[in-house]
């Protein structure tokens, strides 16, 4: 009898583990839809400036976590990269400029993408949208970097319309998908046709199968300036043209991220959805976009130029959070780069197989409001860039301070070298700032700044707090023996699109 009941015991507690390991088992791994905005101002979504109109992604941010403390890379195929390899440019031979359509550079083989490590964990991985981290060599597309379905354009910069880019000044095809060019596109606005694309994953999606990973890399809001006029009559009373023509576009995105979402909703996949919105750099000035009151604007190391829109929302956001975070500002130091580790840990994936990472795991700080566990973050060190001056004498035995650098270390923030466009452009909405008046020496290359305390970067504290200095400077020199050597090959007339078909892709 007793033997019976130990046994009955037994079988009762392995019917309970296996019940519980079941209902573990049976929680589905989170969605993951991120959306890559390009060029986008920081003054240019609705809740940080009121001339340009954006209710869809306003009332996202209000229903999660704005992050206001985020930064990517002051231009497009640096933060591209990082966001897929979770690496610092230093380390990915990627630090000077963007990868031109006719360059044989790429983001290097030598460690798995984002993309990768989510199929790796289970997941159907698409992307739509501007690709522009290489594409000389076919192993270097989108479709054999981890995702099963793309759709959209490889390189910088296309039309809206035509989806062309020129090449030697004759515009040849930039649109495809995972098998081939696509020619039957042309009259088609790229917004819509992005969107739309992204929706047809969504409404093909079996979730019973696998869990979605979907990347939407806009080609809004860049140059050049177009957009049907039904967006840009919403702004007719802008009479700046360009300022115009940029916020039509920035309707027609904010119209696009609805339809997104509303597909989600429809398709009953928000509930268990993470939706990650983040721009590339900031805007561009030149081209109707505005970064007030951050000084400086794309291309620059000042904060206009790379500290980023971003916010994480979607169903699954809400759940998690403890306490609900909806509505909540976070102020902790994220970096793009971040969000490699996040989202492969969130999906319970692995990091085995790659290469040291930069990023940091941020889904505690960003849900549940811990501190991050990012103290220092490379914004770039560029040895190929013009250099600025003369090396300080003071410094020169830790580091030259001609060389383009820049640095966050805590509240402080150091540069070097060429910063570029340094001002601050306010708004056109008619109204006065009082800005200060630049007047930096053309040779001067250095500057150190307490971003918490003065993140407009007015007050230059480098001859105030010269041990602050020589510390970031010391930092900057054991990172830089870290890094490998940049790659900017000259342009290969091997990828001349008139010698493949008139279509631009891979020539070697």
């Amino acid at each position: 009898m007793e033997r019976v009941f130990v046994n009955y015991l037994v079988l009762f507690a392995a019917l309970i583990s296996a019940s519980f390991s079941a209902t573990v088992q049976s929680t589905p791994k989170p969605n993951i839809v991120f959306v890559l905005a390009d060029d986008y101002g920081y003054n240019d979504i609705g809740y940080h400036g009121d001339q340009i109109k954006t209710p869809v992604l306003d009332r996202l941010a209000a229903s999660g976590v704005k992050l206001e403390n985020y930064y990517v890379q002051p231009i497009c195929s640096p933060t591209r990269s990082q966001l897929l390899s979770g690496r610092y440019q230093i380390h990915t031979g990627l630090q000077h400029g963007i990868i031109g359509n006719s360059q044989a550079n790429a983001l290097p083989l030598d460690s798995p993408t984002i993309a990768d490590k989510l199929k790796e964990s289970g997941y159907a991985t698409h992307m739509a949208g501007k690709w522009h981290v290489g594409f000389y060599k076919e192993e270097f597309m989108p479709h054999n970097r981890g995702f099963d379905t793309y759709y959209g354009y490889l390189g910088g910069h296309d039309t809206y319309y035509t989806h062309m880019i020129n090449y030697k000044s004759k515009p040849y095809l930039d649109w495809r998908d995972e098998t081939g060019p696509v020619f039957n596109e042309s009259g088609l606005y790229s917004a819509q046709l992005l969107t739309n694309r992204a929706i047809r994953v969504i409404k093909g999606h079996n979730p019973d199968k696998h869990p979605l990973f979907l990347y939407l890399a806009y080609q809004s809001v860049h140059s050049p300036l177009q957009v049907p006029e039904r967006y840009e009559k919403q702004y007719k009373h802008i009479k700046d043209e360009h300022r115009r023509l940029y916020a039509g576009m920035v309707a027609a995105l904010d119209e696009g991220v609805g339809n997104l979402t509303a597909a989600l909703k429809d398709t009953g996949l928000w509930d268990n959805t993470v939706f990650i919105f983040s721009t590339d750099n900031g805007g561009t000035v030149l081209y109707g976009g505005n970064n007030y009151p951050l000084r400086g604007w794309k291309g620059s190391l000042w904060e206009g130029g790379m500290h980023g829109v971003g916010f994480v929302a979607g169903g699954l956001v809400d759940k998690r959070s403890a306490p609900a975070v909806a509505g909540t500002v976070n102020r902790e130091l994220i970096h793009v780069s971040d969000w490699f580790p996040t989202l492969v840990r969130l999906a319970g994936g692995s990091l085995n197989g790659t290469k040291d990472l930069d990023g940091f795991d941020q889904w505690d700080t960003i849900i549940k409001g811990n501190k991050s566990p990012r103290k220092v973050m490379l914004h770039n060190i560029d040895i190929l860039y013009r250099r600025r001056g003369k090396p300080l004498e003071k410094y020169v035995h830790i580091w030259d301070t001609s060389v383009r650098a820049a640095l966050r270390m805590g509240d402080y923030k150091i540069i070097t070298g060429e910063a570029k466009n340094g001002s601050w452009v306010p708004p056109p909405d008619g109204r006065h700032y009082d800005l200060p008046v630049i007047k930096d020496d053309p040779n001067k290359n250095l500057w150190l700044f307490n971003i918490t305390g003065d993140p407009y970067e007015h007050h230059d504290l480098s001859n105030k707090e010269p041990e602050v200095v020589e510390v970031m400077l010391r930092m900057l020199k054991a990172m830089n023996e870290t890094a490998v050597p940049p790659r900017f090959p000259p342009s290969d007339p091997q990828s001349n699109p008139a010698l493949h078909g008139g279509v631009w892709g891979p020539w070697q």
